[in-house]
């Protein structure tokens, strides 16, 4: 009786407990020897009766991965307890797989009367929550306690396969040619209309065949045919109908059969819709995003790229539920989104003319940085070359009408138009290079609040489009200039990366508001504090190449501004919240069918979320602590 009180004396979180509560406990408890590698509990199947309390010996902890290779492993020494979290948070399953390593002896708590002490005792029920919190900011004990992926999740793509009709695809109009026109007038309406397929008609306007890019090099161009001959000379008469109410895979199924590349979508008999090739079908069910991103570059129009984007949270799914990482589910969404744009700049250059002078087309904020979530509005701006006088405000007129186009599309698309303005069709942001160097000087000089917003803003930029020399050699003026800044300017972007707390109350617990009669909390303003202070440290150590803040906070660890255990707490810290923030806004919008956002329900959560994110948010705040001290030398 006295050794198990005094155990319990040095075990945690029993020594919190009242005296007299500890002899009642001791009571309770049941010796149990186990001999030495005697396995005792495997991960995620043993079901636990309850908690046990090492008195002699060791637990072996670690989990098994496919090839059976101990990973994540732990030694549970005297005064240590396993199975708390397993009996709070996984369903009495334990966490990890336990073996006895020496010959152990174990004082052994009943569930039920472990649960009873975490009902009355508060602080003693969130040592271990906050446990698990800390455990799961460690990446590979995350990463083998995550669940696999339900076959729902990775078999959408699959299952869209078998269930999805025709018409709900976007195919290409038809282009067509009189079977008697001549091969070069075929050739040059092809390229016209951008198309690598052509069908041609008879007098009767019945389509008879169709000639490809293939055909024309080798029928044509090997063959030597005369390019004035009549197109019906080299035509493929291998024409293949489906109507529109037909299942993809039946389509596919029917182009295999019938070797052929390309399928008429018939609404009506003789009435074509439109048509599909091969790759185009393949490539839209295809579960990889790389060959969705193919998909995006082969859209046609405004309304087909607009298809594309509402795709995109059913791929973000299938990721994150495969257990890719946020930061390259982060990439795959900015990719898709940098594609989009490509397009759209392509279409509206086709419909204003080309450009007057060089210029790059830049993104800022979180497109900026490669960290796009699938809640998303238009952050972008223009830099021009500079022009004599008499050009300047013909080439200004040019892009200012360029911007408000490309702006519309993608509006139209999903992309909603910025409501801080900080668009490229807002003349402010649209200017020669010149005028935006100096306002970075500007902004460096004053060194006021509102002059560090929108050079944190313009800090996080990137060009996807145009002449990136002009995009060079603003970056070196910049760097020239965060060489001699004024004091006063680093002390405001601190004070900017500080105005945003992470939501703890002073009882460590998560700060909500009410929206909708829920307990809520913003998830992005949560997560700004990590990109705000990382992009201090960056801006001090003027770091220009590395754009996502996971790049950056890998430079300044290199730079050995940031330790190895300060580099993965806000590693761990910050990708664990972007994980969580990209799988509620795929959740809203594939299973709500609502538009993503960045409120989080706090009931939504499980207490295994709700523990980690509250040791993520006491991260926070001890490195905006730092921050604040290094830069304001305040810890006020």
């Amino acid at each position: 009786m006295e050794s198990k009180l005094e155990l319990l004396k040095i075990t945690a979180p029993f020594n919190i407990l009242p005296e007299d509560v500890l002899i009642e406990i001791a009571t309770l408890l049941q010796e149990e020897y186990y001999p030495k590698e005697k396995s005792l509990y495997q991960q995620n199947t043993t079901k636990l009766k309850g908690i046990d309390i090492i008195a002699e010996g060791e637990f072996e902890s670690f989990f098994y991965d496919t090839d059976q290779n101990k990973r994540n492993l732990e030694i549970l020494k005297r005064g240590q307890t396993f199975g708390g979290i397993s009996v709070l948070l996984n369903k009495r399953k334990a966490l990890k797989t336990i073996i006895a390593k020496k010959e152990t002896k174990v004082y052994h708590l009943h569930r039920k009367e472990f649960k009873s002490l975490c009902a009355a005792y508060e602080e003693f029920f969130h040592y271990f929550t906050a446990d698990f919190g800390k455990k799961m900011l460690d990446e590979e004990f995350a990463h083998f306690y995550r669940k696999p992926a339900s076959f729902e999740e990775s078999y959408i793509a699959a299952d869209q396969f078998f269930s999805r009709k025709i018409e709900g695809i976007a195919y290409k109009e038809l282009v067509t040619a009189n079977q008697n026109t001549p091969i070069f007038e075929v050739a040059k309406k092809m390229s016209q209309n951008k198309v690598s397929c052509l069908f041609v008609e008879d007098d009767d306007k019945k389509i008879i065949g169709f000639v490809t890019d293939i055909i024309l090099r080798d029928k044509v161009i090997a063959g030597q045919r005369h390019s004035e001959d009549p197109i019906i000379n080299v035509t493929d008469n291998n024409i293949i109908t489906i109507k529109k109410e037909a299942y993809i895979y039946e389509a596919v199924l029917m182009m295999f059969r019938t070797k052929t590349r390309y399928i008429l979508i018939e609404e009506s008999q003789g009435n074509f819709l439109g048509f599909l090739s091969r790759n185009r079908l393949l490539s839209e069910q295809a579960q990889s995003p790389l060959l969705f991103i193919q998909s995006v570059k082969l859209a046609n129009s405004s309304i087909e790229l607009k298809s594309k984007w509402q795709k995109v949270p059913n791929i973000v799914s299938q990721l994150l539920g495969r257990g890719v990482h946020a930061e390259i589910v982060n990439e795959v969404i900015t990719t898709i989104a940098d594609t989009i744009s490509l397009k759209v700049i392509e279409e509206v250059f086709s419909e204003i003319g080309p450009a007057p002078a060089k210029f790059v087309y830049i993104v800022l904020g979180s497109e900026g940085r490669k960290e796009q979530t699938l809640k998303t509005d238009q952050d972008n701006a223009i830099i021009y070359e500079d022009k004599a006088n008499e050009q300047r405000e013909l080439v200004r007129k040019y892009f200012l009408e360029f911007a408000t186009r490309v702006s519309d599309k993608l509006n139209d698309i999903g992309f909603v138009y910025c409501t801080g303005d900080f668009m490229a069709k807002n003349p402010k942001w649209t200017h020669s290079l010149s005028h935006w160097k100096r306002n970075y000087k500007a902004w460096i000089d004053d060194a006021l609040p509102e002059s560090a917003i929108k050079f944190s803003t313009f800090f996080d930029c990137r060009a996807i489009y145009g002449h990136t020399p002009i995009m060079d050699e603003l970056r070196e003026f910049v760097d020239n200039e965060l060489k001699k800044p004024t004091e006063k300017f680093f002390v405001y972007m601190a004070k900017n990366a500080l105005q945003y707390e992470a939501p703890l109350t002073f009882f460590k617990n998560i700060r909500t508001f009410t929206q909708d009669k829920k307990e809520v909390f913003d998830i992005k303003r949560a997560m700004t504090p990590i990109v705000d202070l990382v992009r201090v440290y960056a801006l001090q150590n003027r770091i220009f190449q590395k754009e996502n803040t996971g790049e950056r906070l890998k430079a300044l660890k290199e730079m050995g501004i940031f330790s190895e255990t300060q580099f993965n707490e806000l590693m761990q810290s910050y990708y664990y919240l972007m994980g969580l923030r990209l799988r509620k806004q795929a959740q809203q919008m594939i299973e709500n069918k609502a538009e993503a956002q960045n409120i989080i329900d706090i009931e939504s959560l499980t207490k295994i979320e709700q523990a980690t994110i509250k040791e993520i948010f006491k991260t926070i705040t001890n490195f905006q602590d730092g921050i604040r001290i290094k830069f304001t030398g305040n810890l006020l």
